[in-house]
């Protein structure tokens, strides 16, 4: 689901929002009505995570897993800064994971995440990149801010890397993920990692079969528990505020 009102130079969330709840409202029925029920989704065009909610709470007959959301642009990114830091090719990368909204909240977390040395070694990546300061200072703005900065010298939001980014996210839903690696995905949260339920939000996800699962069990930590919550909190604000526009229309 690439349509949808553009994020332009100036714009704020809220103003993309207020044009796309009423777009996304009407594809949604038309999804209801006329979609097979085992159609897979997934909404590139901003605010994603909300419009991938609004289409999941009016399309009812189409099961909440099916709805998902872009956030492998940030992931993409993640592992691209990453690889360039450690001078490795990307593809030597995995693992790292985007949490929550696709907007300047999210939050790249590499805690996880390891890099193959040109010895054929795997090692975590913060073994191989050991600067903290590097990692909460440019690369968390790098990736956090990477949409807005496009805008704004183009006067537009991404394309090429929005679209290859897509082909990634539904390679891997079609085709499943190696094993040992995970992709970042905004999915239908069930609670996992404390988020409230119900929420479409980026999570670390494997998938098999055409199916995804959240990764389980991950460590978190004092650092990044604030950083989930508070994308978390964005969602719920940004829900509340399309509930209100929604019953306004």
């Amino acid at each position: 689901m690439v349509g949808g009102f553009p994020c332009k130079a100036g714009m704020e969330r809220r103003e993309v929002m207020g044009k796309n709840v009423t777009i996304y409202k009407e594809q949604a029925a038309a999804l209801d009505k006329y979609a097979d029920k085992d159609v897979k989704v997934l909404v590139v065009a901003n605010l994603a995570n909300m419009n991938a909610l609004i289409l999941k709470e009016y399309a009812p007959s189409i099961p909440a897993k099916n709805m998902t959301c872009l956030t492998r642009l940030d992931h993409n990114m993640a592992l691209a800064q990453v690889g360039q830091r450690a001078g490795v090719p990307v593809i030597n990368v995995k693992n790292v994971i985007i949490w929550g909204n696709h907007s300047s909240t999210h939050y790249p977390d590499v805690n996880h995440g390891v890099v193959k040395t040109p010895e054929g070694v795997e090692k975590p990546i913060r073994e191989v990149i050991n600067d903290d300061e590097w990692f909460n200072g440019v690369f968390i703005k790098t990736v956090q801010q990477r949409g807005a900065e496009i805008i704004k010298a183009r006067k537009f939001s991404s394309a090429l890397s929005a679209a290859s980014a897509a082909c990634n996210h539904v390679y891997n839903w079609l085709n499943g993920t190696q094993e040992g690696t995970w992709v970042s995905m905004g999915v239908f949260s069930d609670g996992s990692y404390g988020v409230p339920a119900g929420l479409i939000y980026s999570f670390p996800v494997t998938c098999k079969s055409g199916e995804w699962k959240i990764v389980q069990g991950l460590p978190i930590d004092d650092f990044l528990r604030p950083k989930m919550d508070a994308t978390a909190a964005e969602l719920v604000d940004e829900k509340n505020l399309a509930d209100s526009i929604i019953k306004g229309t």
